[in-house]
């Protein structure tokens, strides 16, 4: 709770960052190795995916932006170059709640035979009404997590090649919420998940979807060291942020907090 406080405060922690910290102030003096890095974005095209492809763009990694919306993403690319000239930026088209495009993307990405160094599995959705994916599964479940955990599972294999030929440590990141801890430990069920037979409800399908991408990042972990891979993967909160998800469903956050 303390932490929590401070974060809230925009109080430095031990490494010097807080919740006003940009991530330009956070790069700034890291050490970026000479050799290319490469890293995936996912719903790079606004808020907290677009400032991370720019920031890492200034700082001198490949950036691929793997995105839904082709158009905007393209916009985003002409905005970064005009900052920066020298910015390496490919995109690719993916729809996350799809299994199949997500496997589309992979086949494309490896057959560009790049280094993956970084992997921020950054998109999502908050759907206020029950709608399914392709394979009739909720959608909010299968883009949050169902398709980050194929992504992830079908480049795994490539993070852990170029840490080991590079000896550069490959980083996965996945974006999760607070509102993780709004689920009651009884309620959370995959096959709920996937097929939601109850009484819906878009806050509980975020909260339980972001939860599940803390699971998978704690299991993949654990693996991870089990073949001592140089390979880590972290599930982060990011705070409170003004993105698309916050403007469009501001009673997310602001509403009545309760538990599910």
């Amino acid at each position: 709770m303390k932490g929590t406080l401070r974060y809230l405060a925009g109080i430095a922690g031990p490494n010097g960052f807080g919740s006003r910290s940009t991530a330009e102030q956070v790069t700034q003096h890291s050490f970026f190795p000479c050799s290319h890095l490469t890293a995936i974005i996912t719903g790079g095209t606004s808020g907290i995916g677009a400032e991370t492809a720019r920031v890492l763009a200034k700082r001198g990694v490949r950036v691929v932006m793997a995105v839904r919306d082709m158009k905007k993403a393209e916009m985003v690319k002409e905005r970064i170059i005009r900052e920066n000239p020298e910015a390496d930026i490919i995109l690719f088209e993916i729809d996350l709640s799809s299994l199949s495009s997500v496997a589309r993307f992979c086949s494309q990405f490896l057959s560009q035979d790049l280094p993956l160094n970084i992997l921020i599995n950054n998109a999502g959705v908050f759907s206020p009404n029950l709608e399914f994916s392709e394979e009739k599964i909720e959608l909010t479940f299968a883009t949050n997590f169902l398709g980050h955990y194929l992504l992830t599972e079908m480049l795994i294999e490539k993070m852990i090649d170029t840490a080991e030929k590079s000896g550069i440590e490959g980083r996965i990141i996945n974006l999760s919420s607070v509102i993780h801890n709004w689920v009651k430990p009884d309620c959370f069920s995959f096959p709920k998940l996937l097929h939601p037979i109850s009484r819906y409800n878009g806050t509980r399908a975020y909260a339980q979807s972001k939860l599940a991408t803390i699971l998978h990042a704690k299991a993949l972990s654990k693996q991870l060291k089990d073949r001592n891979a140089n390979v880590t993967i972290n599930a982060v909160h990011p705070g409170i942020v003004k993105t698309g998800i916050i403007r469009a469903h501001k009673g997310l956050f602001t509403g009545k907090i309760k538990h599910f």
